[in-house]
């Protein structure tokens, strides 16, 4: 337990690294140099100091404090290590302060981040089988890469699997490489590959040391920090209308190896917050991009490769790293010139300039994508999320502009504004933001059709789709895809195409009933769209989409059937 001197000294540096300007600095510098003096032998309050100094980190006032910072970060492993056994893992499986030097992390992962956590991190990760319960679901996968296995599984009981496996691998190679280099040699595709790997469901155990890849450490180096001297950059200072209106920032294509690195970071930070993000899992290194955002921040974007992309959406992540810190994730799924937008900050960074970040984050995507309608899924805003509802997710997007896209949410925001207006001091019930999490949040800029997207969902194209396979093919997926293609083929005046996107295409656009009718530019530039989704990047392929109101109405009208609120 933290004695009440040391509680005083946290409680001030937490005050401490949200003020800025004269004097400040150096108040916090004394403070810092005296909990680097503190010996502190509870695991609770060296987490406190932990994440206060990770914000100093991404938001110095001064070249003095992040001295310090660095210094007591450095250190981080060695006070860790000094816990007894029970207190050293206290909490480490909560995402908001796992990731700590000295801790171990604990996780089923999939496939692809298991493989390259293996090759960034051979000695710190191996499968967990303290916390796995071994029995018969093992024996599928294990039958095709043990010999014989069959002669004990399926008629013994209490199958050794561990023994198998241990007298299958070379002495000195570890349990994981083993398996993941025999997964590797299976004459499968990658897809068949993964799915035996998450039939295992094998947790993993990364034990984080003083690795660079912990939360503690990681930080990429940067040309020039940033030092706030001055107050942070409030919600209410931040104009989406103005940020959205102000010229394009530069933008840099890596190289291969750089966008490799990135990417390595961006697993590893996901990973120590028992996290997963498609485009980080599955990046593609040799289209990586960094825009330079200003106050420090640097934003890596990149899509994924033509066997990793969505059959409609075009898919784009994004790392964002402040004065080299990694501070957030930003996801997004564009169609036409709407883009849904999935935001986080991690918990320890959202004291920070988090609305004037995710404004410079859509400046960015509309400048890449020239996209117009950006869209909050309810979860984000609280829809069966809890995290989103203790931080008031939905007030965050509503005063950048946002408005709900249903009837009865619309209404029941208004009745809250009402209170708000009537009492500053009023505070939205969980209960309440649970109802306005009910549906999506949209953002229109000027010039663009308000409530178009409204009632669509990219699901509903989906079902339809599904619903024609069974009433018109018996349910037949190959014969579907088959007829499909040859009609769109016979539309278009073209031979088929024989990549994904074209077999997606023909799938949806057989449900438009006058597609035969379309004028020649319509059909040409369909088919333009078509191989621009196979295309290295998907940014040419939305750009395009744009340009086609025909095929942009088609798939609003597939995607838009249900009722109105």
């Amino acid at each position: 337990m933290a004695s009440r001197s040391l509680d005083r000294l946290l409680a001030r540096l937490d005050g401490a690294k949200r003020r800025f300007g004269p004097g400040e600095a150096e108040k916090t510098e004394r403070l810092l140099a005296a909990l680097e003096r503190r010996k502190i032998s509870d695991a609770g309050s060296l987490v406190r100091l932990h994440e206060a100094l990770l914000f100093l980190r991404a938001y110095p006032g001064s070249p003095g404090i992040l001295r310090c910072v660095e210094r007591l970060l450095g250190a981080f492993f060695g006070r860790m290590s000094q816990l007894g056994p029970g207190d050293a893992g206290v909490d480490a499986e909560n995402p908001e302060i796992s990731g700590i030097a000295g801790t171990e992390c604990s996780a089923i992962l999939s496939y692809e981040v298991v493989r390259r956590l293996a090759e960034l991190h051979p000695r710190e990760i191996e499968i967990d089988w303290d916390r796995y319960e071994i029995g018969d679901r093992l024996a599928g996968t294990w039958r095709l890469i043990l010999p014989l296995l069959e002669e004990d599984s399926l008629v013994e009981a209490h199958v050794p699997y561990l023994e198998w496996l241990r007298a299958a691998r070379a002495r000195r190679e570890a349990e994981l490489s083993w398996l993941i280099r025999r997964l590797d040699s299976l004459p499968i595709e990658a897809k068949e590959r993964e799915g035996l790997w998450n039939a295992l469901e094998l947790p993993m155990r990364w034990r984080l040391g003083d690795s660079p890849a912990s939360r503690t450490l990681m930080c990429r180096p940067v040309r020039r920090v940033f030092y706030h001297d001055g107050p942070l950059i409030a919600r209410s200072e931040v104009s989406l209308a103005e940020e959205l209106a102000s010229p394009p920032l530069p933008v840099e294509k890596l190289s291969a190896a750089e966008g490799r690195a990135v990417l390595d970071m961006a697993l590893e930070t996901s990973a120590v917050r028992y996290r997963e993000l498609h485009g980080f899992t599955y990046g593609d290194p040799a289209r990586l991009y960094r825009a330079r955002a200003g106050r420090g921040v640097e934003v890596f974007v990149g899509g994924v490769p033509p066997e990793r992309r969505l059959p409609l959406r075009a898919y784009h992540a994004a790392l964002i790293f402040k004065n080299g810190v990694p501070v957030g994730y930003f996801e997004t799924l564009t169609l036409f010139e709407r883009m849904e937008v999935g935001f986080n900050v991690y918990y320890t960074f959202r004291e920070g300039e988090s609305a004037w970040l995710f404004a410079r984050l859509l400046r960015l995507f509309r400048q890449l994508l020239g996209v117009s309608c950006f869209s909050i899924d309810p979860y984000q805003i609280g829809h069966e999320n809890k995290e989103a509802i203790d931080s008031g997710a939905f007030w965050f997007y509503r005063k950048l502009g946002f408005r709900p896209v249903l009837a009865e949410v619309q209404a029941l925001l208004e009745e809250e504004e009402r209170k708000l207006r009537r009492d500053p001091a009023y505070r939205t019930p969980p209960q309440i933001l649970r109802r306005l999490a009910a549906g999506h949040l949209v953002y229109e800029m000027p010039g663009t059709r308000q409530g178009d997207w409204d009632r669509f969902h990219v699901r509903d194209v989906g079902i339809a789709v599904a619903r024609q396979m069974a009433e018109q093919f018996n349910s037949d997926a190959a014969k579907m895809r088959a007829a499909t293609a040859a009609a769109l083929a016979r539309a278009l005046g073209a031979p088929a195409g024989s990549g994904a996107a074209f077999k997606t295409f023909a799938q949806v656009l057989s449900l438009v009933p006058d597609l035969d009718r379309w004028s020649a530019r319509d059909k040409r530039l369909l088919g333009e769209v078509i191989r621009a989704k196979d295309a290295a990047e998907e940014t040419g392929y939305v750009r395009l989409m744009q340009r086609h109101a025909r095929l942009r109405e088609a798939i609003l009208a597939l995607g838009s059937v249900r009722p109105p609120a």
